[in-house]
This record gives structure tokens, C-alpha cells and sequence, in this order.
């Protein structure tokens, strides 16, 4: 008997990991599934987890192949210098969306089931979308379709809609692993602040005052982030460039160095995200229903201004229209 691959170690035995596992078993499991949380090579492993569990037969190790060289598994990603998802001219045109919609729409070759896979799937563009959601509202017949992303409100409404949603936290990542006790108790102190502040906004400012320091809050709140950050990115790097070889040239170890900083911004980031979530559930079981709303746009707008990363927008800058989004967002009743 052929052993199927495993989930990631943090995620095995998870609620979420145990709910597909019980509903692969029964063959229950729904046609589309949105996977989304802070790190992308966890989705991925579990997208793939999830393949192997539905292409290939434990019991049949001769006609055993790994997820991404089995016949049946079809998966899509971003591509050339904009790493978007096109929708493309024609189904002959590789790597697009309509190719992809055509691929899939045929039977399977050697298993009872295909697996299509979106690989960060926010990165497709309205044509691709539009088109995906056709296949979303009528899937093909024996096909499970996975999707996969950081920032699922960047998706059409109307895609997530017809996706049963999983979150998989990367509990094994933390921003600050190679951070000393200080940067650490500094983030700490930072994210409580953070979530002192969204409690006082919720609250809604009574005199001119009030709204005057809330303000001022969020720049004292930016201005530690980028101590954090800066703290962190320093120290991260000296550990870092003693392992390098010493082949690699100037433009290499710049590249690793701005690599290394823009994933501890990403995670700090994640974890704003995690503590604006945590916020919004306590506001929940409160009674609060409107906390509902707020924490939905909030992490929209949080996601909007981490993706303007992407097109070199400043950390401080992303952060200063996400808190004063959130400033509204929290104190509109």
C-alpha cells in the first residue's frame, strides 16, 4: 500500500484537516474549495495533500504518481513579468485562463476524479475572473477545484461565494524567528497597543480630543511597526549573510537581502491581520453583530494596501491607509 503525502506537520490533526479528510472518505468533499492563509508553500502542500488523497488509490501503488505528475491534476499559475492570470486569445493559449477551462472540461484519463489547481489565484485579472466564475457556477463533472491565495477579498464576491471556505494559519512561521527578546516583546507590546486602539475606536470618540488622539495612535502604532521591522530585517540579515557562498556577486546578495526583508514585512503584516481577526471574534461573542462588517472590510483594505507593496508602495505609507481605513471602519455604527 502506497503511503499518500502528508499534511503539513503544524496542520495535521487540525479541525479543518480533519473535516476535508472525513469528507474525502465519504466522498463528500465539495466540487470547489478556497485555501487561504499568510504562506503560500502551506497552501500548496495542502492543495497537494488533498490531490493525492483524490487521484491516487493507496491500494493500486502500481498506477501510484506524486500530485503534480499525475494525468488527472491540472494546475494554473501567474505568468511572465506581471505574474497575473490571463484569460488569454484562445483555448490553445498556454498558461491562461481559457486554456485551463478547456483542459479541465475533459474526462479523466486513469483516475475517477481530476484536481484542478489556481495557484494565487487574486492574481487573476477581470477577464480571467469573470470567465473562472462560468466554470464555478457549472463545474465539470469528476473535478475538484482548488484555489489558492494570501488575500482571498481580493477575489470577485461572487467567487468566493461558490468556494467552501478553509484558513490555514502557518503556525510553524513566525515573523520574528530570528528576532533577539527585545524586537520580540517590542512586537508584542505593539500588536496589544494595536488592539487597545481598535477598542477605543470601536467605542466611538466622544469630544474632539478623543479623536485627536486616535489619530495621532496611528502614528505612534507606524512608527513602531518600523522599529520592529527595521529591527528585526537587521538582525535577520546578519544571521543570514554568514551562510552565503561566496561566489555570489553584488546584485545577488541584494536581491536575497530585499527578498529576506520584504518576507518579515509580509508576516508583520499577517500577524496585524491575525490580531485584527482575533479583535473582531471577541467583539462577536460580545453581541456586537457590526463587528462583522467592519473586520470584512477591514482585511479587505488591509489586503488592498499589502498588494500595493507589490507595485513599491512603502510599508509606512500601506500601513498609514490601513489604520486610517480601519478608523473609519470601526467607529461607523
Amino acid at each position: 500500500m502506497t503511503e499518500v503525502l502528508p499534511w503539513p506537520a503544524a496542520l495535521s490533526g487540525t479541525p479543518a484537516v480533519a473535516v476535508i479528510e472525513r469528507a474525502i472518505e465519504r466522498s463528500r468533499l465539495a466540487n470547489s474549495l478556497l485555501l487561504h492563509g499568510e504562506n503560500l508553500g502551506t497552501l500548496a502542500t495542502v492543495a497537494h495533500a488533498i490531490a493525492d488523497r483524490l487521484l491516487n488509490d493507496p491500494r493500486n501503488p502500481s498506477q501510484y504518481f506524486p500530485p503534480k505528475e499525475h494525468p488527472d491534476y491540472f494546475p494554473l499559475r501567474p505568468a511572465k513579468k506581471m505574474r497575473m492570470i490571463r484569460v488569454g486569445e484562445s483555448s490553445s493559449d498556454p498558461g491562461t485562463m481559457r486554456e485551463f477551462i478547456s483542459r479541465i472540461q475533459k474526462s479523466p484519463q486513469i483516475s475517477f476524479r481530476k484536481v484542478a489547481i489556481v495557484y494565487e489565484a487574486d492574481r487573476m485579472n477581470t477577464e480571467a475572473a469573470n470567465a473562472f466564475l462560468k466554470t464555478l457556477e457549472e463545474p465539470p463533472a469528476s473535478t475538484t477545484i482548488l484555489l489558492l491565495t494570501t488575500r482571498p477579498y481580493s477575489l470577485l464576491p461572487t467567487i468566493r461565494s461558490r468556494c467552501l471556505h478553509f484558513r490555514f494559519t502557518d503556525a510553524g512561521s513566525e515573523a520574528l524567528a530570528g528576532a533577539d527578546e527585545a524586537t520580540r516583546g517590542q512586537w508584542k507590546s505593539t500588536l496589544a497597543d494595536y488592539a487597545a486602539w481598535l477598542g477605543a475606536v470601536a467605542l466611538g470618540a466622544t469630544d474632539k480630543r478623543a479623536v485627536a488622539d486616535q489619530v495621532l495612535g496611528v502614528y505612534g502604532l507606524i512608527t513602531r511597526f518600523n522599529a520592529v521591522l527595521a529591527a528585526a530585517t537587521d538582525q535577520a540579515w546578519k544571521q543570514q549573510k554568514e551562510k552565503l557562498p561566496d561566489e555570489l556577486d553584488d546584485d545577488e546578495v541584494e536581491a536575497i537581502q530585499v527578498g529576506l526583508a520584504n518576507g518579515i514585512r509580509l508576516k508583520l503584516f499577517s500577524e496585524l491581520e491575525n490580531a485584527t481577526r482575533d479583535f473582531a471574534q471577541k467583539r462577536l461573542l460580545e453581541g456586537d453583530e457590526s463587528a462583522r462588517r467592519a473586520l470584512v472590510a477591514a482585511i479587505a483594505q488591509l489586503e488592498h494596501d499589502i498588494g500595493l507593496l507589490r507595485l513599491n508602495l512603502n510599508e509606512a505609507a500601506a500601513l498609514e491607509n490601513f489604520l486610517l481605513g480601519s478608523l473609519r471602519l470601526w467607529t461607523r455604527r
